[in-house]
């Protein structure tokens, strides 16, 4: 058994906002998930002259690309909630089973691109609204 997971492996599910999302986000590619936190400077005199930095606020971004495909469902969920200015659910997950994100995200770009010699694709930025859990699988 590999100590590595392929990135074709991980999985993204979608649903209505407010639930755990259960139907296959398939018609993605070149997904990043980008988990950051805030910084509070902490300093005080008794730290010897160094920087003291303590975490604060959580963050998650999730980037990814589909190809433009109006008969698929997944793709018309996540055109609607930019659209709309709604929140979607995701579960984002590092394969069937595996560990990620599961909350409510909010669609902030939702860009076309169209090279002249591959297929029209969009590239979608999910922004958390709501965090659920982070799930370790099952």
């Amino acid at each position: 058994m590999p100590d590595f997971i392929l990135g074709m492996n991980a999985k993204i599910y979608y649903g209505t906002a407010g639930s755990t999302a259960s139907s296959e986000l398939s018609n993605v590619r070149d997904v990043t998930v980008t988990l950051e936190a805030g910084e509070a400077d902490v300093t005080t005199r008794a730290n010897d002259g160094w920087r003291a930095t303590a975490p604060t606020l959580k963050e998650c971004t999730v980037e990814f690309e589909m190809v433009w495909k109006t008969t698929d469902a997944g793709f018309t969920a996540i055109k609607n909630a930019f659209l709309n200015n709604t929140t979607i659910a995701l579960l984002v997950l590092s394969e069937s089973g595996g560990e990620g994100m599961d909350g409510d995200f909010s669609i902030t770009n939702f860009s076309r691109n169209e090279p002249l010699e591959e297929a029209i694709t969009v590239s979608v930025t999910a922004k958390l609204a709501t965090f659920r859990e982070w799930t370790t699988g099952s």
